[in-house]
């Protein structure tokens, strides 16, 4: 008997069948099919024939794909007896339970007396799908692999974008042919990682940022995780994603993956992209005033690193506050005796040395500027130079000799007391004092991958959040080192890369769009000189730069020259108001004729208006600009196109174009199929374009 359920938006429908009672197996996974579409024929000719040298029927490409099935490929579970035997495993169907949007699948292995689940839910706003698998066990066993369900690839495509990096690097994007074989990617790290961002897209024949159809997949763990995008003998193509292997060190009866988010677009990169921007900001970010525009950010990092001095920190967000920011934060130092990074972490108590009457009157003063006020924790670090080390050695994760990371080791989160510690020392400052932010930092990797150090910080943020339900939190780690839909679940904004070298960010902020809104990315204007890459750059292109995002600043602000401050003010200005509307827009990348250039539109959500941020990273190899071609556009609707920052341009840009002196009405064809041929512009520069529908 065949059985078959479809899940459906306005864009894809996902179709899963059974036969037999084996192990369901998605047969269709693509734009929207007819409501009537007969699903058991979908099911019939899914089959691949059979030819010599194979077996006599093709195994199951399944949500879990099973050895005992002859599966030719990497299994989706893996699980053994507390006496190391190998479960082999074979789900028969117990039974489905399908609602609106939403699909649950349960299997009944009875010989080893195990139940697998998949479950299976569409957001027909947002146009994602979140997957998710589960095992139950009658007796304790040891999970080595689980996957979440298995999703298979398209067979017209060509190759597959996944991303690396590094400190100061994030969202580089790896394209990788497909061939027979395996792309298998795992990051045993126990964080997200600058290396690992746990995402794949999958774009057709075809495709670019702005046309063709894509898949794409974000696993939402914090933890480290697994990727298995592999090619079988007979030309399927399969889709693992799961935490990383033997991260459950001891036996359990129930385990789940992490949600993975999946988007089918014909839209090109940037309909994935959409998708996943309004699905992290509307469907799991949960701000604490959803109605407050987002505020300038001031960190004090760059500005003073260790060298906390109350006079100077009350001079510097005083100028923070002329300049434009809305929001204070004190970084690392403020706390035990940490004068630099080899010592006091896990103490949570307030240096008097630096703060003899405490941190009241700082943030008083701050509060009196206008500015709310956040702070700096790192709650899962201990360094060994710390009193709670002292107290505790055994609270440390790993071995006494394991190599240190910034001078520090992990504390073990899965440790209940540990937790009650953090709650405690953090609460009580939160208590205390008027706070409103808190940046949670990340600065090692792990000695070692385990599930529980997530599930234990996971476990202490949502404890923070139900008391203090008005404190936003801010994840950093090293910068990018742990953002992913499982952090973002419980915190509200990310500290996208340590850089804040405008180059850099330009391209960072630009890839990592494929997955982040704007609301949730934090960019800052950074020192005249970076401090990461020795780079000096225009106060302009690093002001522009981050007002594409969450905007701020991290410099200290008296090294600016009149005209910076001038500029920095204009460019803050702008961006408070376009706010409301930038920070719930679409990001859309651009493809540009000429590789040296890095585009952006920002799209608002009625189409009324956007603005495009087109930033040349490099120079070009042709002498004049090339037309930049717009997207998702009315075709019929004209736009009056306004370059407002037409007075930085450069006096080499000798040419009378009409943008350089007033704004124009132009069609959404003209600007979609011809483009925008911009002024000249010096390397490391930024053109900004509002449009505005007629």
């Amino acid at each position: 008997m065949i059985q078959c359920w479809r899940l459906d938006d306005r864009r894809q429908t996902l179709v899963l069948g059974s036969q037999r009672d084996h192990l369901a197996e998605v047969i269709y996974w693509g734009p929207k099919l007819p409501d009537d579409e007969d699903l058991s024929t979908l099911f019939s000719v899914h089959a691949i024939d059979v030819t010599g040298g194979m077996l006599d029927l093709n195994p199951e490409l399944s949500v879990s794909p099973e050895a005992t099935r002859t599966f030719p490929g990497q299994p989706g579970l893996i699980v053994r007896a507390t006496d190391g035997t190998q479960l082999l495993t074979k789900f028969c169907l117990e039974r489905a339970e399908a609602g609106p949007g939403t699909l649950q699948l349960v299997f009944w292995d009875e010989q080893n007396g195990l139940t697998y689940t998949a479950r299976f839910a569409i957001n027909a706003q947002t146009h994602v799908i979140e997957a998710q698998s589960s095992l139950e066990a009658r007796e304790p066993v040891h999970l080595h692999w689980m996957s979440a369900p298995v999703i298979p690839a398209p067979q017209l495509s060509d190759e597959m974008i996944d991303f690396a990096g590094r400190w100061c690097g994030e969202f580089q994007l790896n394209r990788t042919a497909w061939s027979p074989g395996m792309r298998f990617r795992e990051n045993r790290t126990g964080r997200t990682g600058h290396e690992h961002f746990p995402g794949l897209i999958i774009p057709c024949r075809g495709a670019t940022n702005t046309q063709g159809q894509a898949y794409a997949f974000h696993y939402g763990w914090s933890g480290g995780h697994k990727m298995i995008a592999e090619e079988l003998p007979d030309g399927r193509r399969q889709i693992q994603f799961g935490n990383a292997e033997h991260m459950e060190v001891a036996p359990r009866t129930r385990f789940e993956t992490a949600p993975l988010y999946i988007t089918f677009s014909d839209d090109g990169l940037n309909g994935c992209a959409v998708a996943f921007q309004r699905h992290l900001r509307d469907e799991i970010v949960h701000m604490p005033d959803a109605g407050r525009a987002r505020p300038v950010h001031f960190n004090c990092w760059e500005a003073v690193y260790f060298d906390h001095n109350l006079p100077a920190l009350k001079s510097i967000a005083s100028r923070a506050a002329e300049l434009g920011a809305e929001r204070f934060v004190l970084d690392d130092g403020w706390f035990g005796r940490r004068d630099d990074d080899t010592r006091a972490l896990s103490d949570w108590e307030v240096d008097p040395r630096k703060y003899p009457d405490g941190l009241d009157p700082l943030i008083e003063h701050v509060h009196s500027i206008g500015m709310t006020f956040g702070i700096w924790f790192e709650p899962e670090m201990i360094n060994p130079d710390s009193n709670i080390h002292r107290a505790h050695p055994d609270w440390a994760l790993g071995g006494e000799d394991q190599i240190l990371g910034r001078n520090q080791k992990a504390l073990n989160m899965a440790l209940p007391e540990v937790q009650d510690f953090l709650f405690d020392r953090i609460a009580t400052l939160l208590r205390d004092h008027t706070i409103e932010y808190i940046k949670w930092d990340h600065n090692r990797v792990l000695p070692m991958p385990d599930a529980a150090q997530t599930r234990g910080s996971y476990a202490l943020i949502d404890r923070l959040r139900g008391e203090f339900p008005h404190v936003e939190i801010e994840s950093c780690a090293s910068g990018g080192g742990r953002i992913d839909f499982g952090i973002l679940k419980r915190t509200h904004r990310i500290w996208l890369s340590d850089s804040n070298d405008a180059l850099e960010r330009l391209k960072m902020q630009h890839n990592a769009s494929l997955f982040l809104p704007a609301a949730v990315t934090g960019s800052h204007v950074g020192p005249r000189q970076c401090h990461t890459s020795g780079r000096v750059l225009d106060m302009h292109f690093r002001a522009w730069v981050a007002a594409q995002r969450h905007m701020g600043i991290e410099m200290n602000p008296h090294e600016l020259t009149d005209e910076e401050a001038a500029v920095l003010q204009r460019v803050i200005g702008w961006w408070k108001q376009n706010r409301d509307w930038m920070m719930k827009a679409d990001i859309l990348r651009l493809e540009s004729a000429d590789p040296a250039i890095v585009a952006e539109q920002q799209m608002a959500t009625d189409h009324s208006r956007f603005v495009a941020f087109v930033g040349k990273a490099a120079t070009s190899s042709q002498i004049a600009p090339r037309p930049l071609r717009l997207t998702r556009l009315d075709p019929d609707a004209r736009y009056r196109i306004t370059l407002i920052n037409r007075d930085s341009a450069s006096g080499l840009s000798r040419g009378t174009l009409t943008l350089k002196s007033e704004s124009v009405d132009l069609s959404g064809t003209y600007l979609m199929n011809h483009g925008l041929t911009l002024p000249w512009s010096f390397p490391e520069t930024m053109w900004v374009i509002e449009g505005l529908r007629q």
